[in-house]
């Protein structure tokens, strides 16, 4: 007996392709049951009105280890551009950025064995590297970038004098502290923008349409976020150096202005395949989001630098909002693509190039 397409989508992974057919079934009035099964197939674009592809399982847990790897990614990304190009007014940056990555890269894991429902499965991709797999090489990139962000952050306690007197701070304080910068950053940047590619390296209507972009755009989601977490600890801390928090605002409007940019080109790019993210239920939380955390963010530190002063609480408001907006690009993002994979009209008009 031949499979149903049910059990045919049950044995696929995510982002597969099922098969497409109208083959008659036997017996009397076949012939009249293939036209009409044809003409039905046709109409509704894919076998029985079954969807080609299955979506992926992905929950709020992959939604949340996006989101704090980004900012991990950032945070740690500018302070080694502090560090480097920075003076000692910008060693906050420095400290903070280091600080903030690695609670971000201890809680990714996690959320990733979670998902994946077993531990086992986490450490078996563990024993390859599979070149063309980016969830392999985004394991592998997570792991490098915990384990220099880990090194980064010891170096700095020491440098602090945390546990002075001690062989480990001693140890500790020997480490290479600009090295580690630089070369952690290559794979907090990996990091930051594997997410977008992983994404769209599946046949997800609304992912694999903007394959070139949601990289570069999770990048600078990252950046933006990273910039607003460490504007958000230096700020409620009472660090209000103008020098080091001046730079953490020309830095913010960068990525955000980046961000938006890649935004609008996928919304332009995908066109009618964008609508999941745009309208409905996903498109009542992506649109506010955008203007509460990209685009009102963006105005309100283009005016503080104007005026030449923002307040503290200015300050927190806004990162909070940036913040949030991330967190709502990554949400809407990862299950508006889900609702898409679902629509048999979208992922043909995909793959013939509509």
């Amino acid at each position: 007996m031949d499979p149903t397409p049910q059990q045919i989508a049950a044995t696929q992974g995510p982002g597969t392709t099922l098969p497409v057919t109208d083959r008659p079934a036997s017996g009397p009035g076949a012939g009249r049951d293939a036209a009409l099964t044809t003409v039905t197939s046709q109409a509704r674009g894919s076998y029985y009105g079954i969807a080609p592809i299955k979506k992926p399982h992905w929950q709020w847990e992959i939604v949340l280890y996006f989101f704090l790897g980004g900012i991990a990614a950032g945070a740690y990304t500018l302070a080694t551009i502090a560090e480097v190009f920075g003076d000692r007014r910008h060693r906050p940056i420095v400290r903070a950025g280091r600080y903030i990555a690695l609670p971000c890269l201890l809680i990714s894991p996690v959320l990733l064995i979670k998902d994946l429902g077993m531990p086992r499965r986490f450490f078996h991709m563990l024993r390859i590297v599979k070149l063309k797999s980016p969830m392999s090489l985004g394991t592998w990139g997570l792991l490098a970038f915990s384990g220099f962000a880990g090194l980064s952050a010891v170096a700095e306690l020491a440098a602090q004098g945390f546990g002075r007197g001690g062989w480990p701070a001693r140890l500790a304080g020997r480490l290479p502290r600009r090295g580690l910068g630089r070369a952690g950053s290559f794979f907090a940047l990996f990091v930051g923008g594997y997410t977008g590619v992983l994404l769209s390296a599946t046949t997800v209507p609304l992912w694999a349409k903007n394959k070139y972009l949601l990289g570069p755009t999770f990048i600078s989601s990252a950046l933006s976020t990273g910039a607003a977490a460490i504007t958000l600890a230096l700020a409620a801390t009472g660090q209000d150096d103008d020098a080091a928090l001046h730079a953490l605002e020309e830095a913010e409007i960068l990525a955000l202005t980046s961000e938006l940019g890649f935004l609008a080109a996928q919304g332009v790019h995908a066109g009618p395949l964008a609508r999941p993210l745009l309208t409905g239920k996903y498109g009542t939380i992506f649109v506010p989001g955008v203007v509460l955390g990209m685009v009102w963010p963006l105005l309100a530190q283009l005016h503080g630098i104007r005026r030449g002063r923002r307040t503290r609480r200015g300050r927190i408001v806004t990162s909070l909002g940036v913040l949030l907006g991330g967190l709502i690009l990554r949400w809407t993002l990862v299950y508006a693509g889900k609702d898409s994979a679902d629509d048999p009209a979208a992922y043909f008009a995909q793959t013939r190039g509509e």
